[in-house]
């Protein structure tokens, strides 16, 4: 990109996401290409909003079993490949569907355990009293129906009468426009991890918002260490 189309970038995201979120966004990347740097904000839905409890016809939402899982991860434009959906099964994960007859048109994953995020060496623990809601995917033809939103809160209220507090997830600091979209859709903002790897190590800091919600992200790799996992242990001595 030359210096020309750059300035140009930097002044249509500042009409867009405004001066403050522009250079965030900026130093994010800068630092990026020296470093890996994440700041990722904790989000959390606890109550089920009435605006997405209706499924619209044709669409039949329901959880997908094992079966009919791995038959839809045979076409590549259902995002299921096969080492993801093994290791999701594995787990225990739950897959949440929305069908249009018999084309999968959109599904969110939901966790109880750790869970690989990106880059996948991380991994994403919910803590206890949540489920972690990932891998949202609607395909292009069948977005605009507000789907996503629709089958999240239908497996909200799901967890809900099974005595969980409810569906967290996290959304990278610079995602301007995810974040304003599951703002939209109920979720709330409670914490901040902050992820940091360098010479092959990772500094993991969660904020007391993330250690009140029971949410951790953590190294998956023996032999990495975070930096809250040190802090705890020195005050366990």
């Amino acid at each position: 990109m030359t210096v020309g189309m750059a300035a140009r970038q930097v002044r249509r995201d500042v009409a867009t996401i405004g001066l403050a979120h522009t250079l965030h966004d900026l130093a994010l990347k800068g630092a990026n290409r020296v470093l890996l740097v994440k700041i990722l904000k904790g989000i959390a839905v606890e109550r089920v909003n009435p605006a997405f409890l209706v499924c619209p016809e044709p669409y039949c939402p329901l959880f997908l079993d094992a079966v009919r899982l791995r038959e839809f991860s045979r076409d590549p434009g259902n995002e299921l490949p096969e080492s993801f959906l093994e290791e999701a099964l594995a787990k225990g994960d739950q897959c949440f569907g929305i069908l249009a007859g018999e084309t999968l048109a959109s599904y969110g994953w939901y966790s109880r355990k750790p869970t690989r995020i990106d880059p996948p060496d991380l991994m994403l623990d919910p803590g206890d009293r949540y489920v972690y809601m990932y891998k949202g995917f609607t395909h292009l033809g069948h977005r605009g129906q507000r789907l996503h939103a629709i089958g999240m809160t239908l497996a909200l209220q799901h967890y809900l009468s099974q005595g969980c507090k409810g569906l967290v997830s996290y959304v990278e600091s610079n995602n301007f426009n995810s974040l304003n979209s599951v703002l939209r859709m109920g979720y709330e903002t409670f914490g901040v991890i902050y992820v940091l790897k360098i010479f092959g190590i990772y500094l993991t800091h969660a904020s007391a918002g993330c250690l009140t919600h029971g949410f951790r992200i953590e190294p998956s790799v023996p032999g990495h260490t975070s930096h809250d996992e040190v802090h705890a242990e020195r005050a366990a001595r």
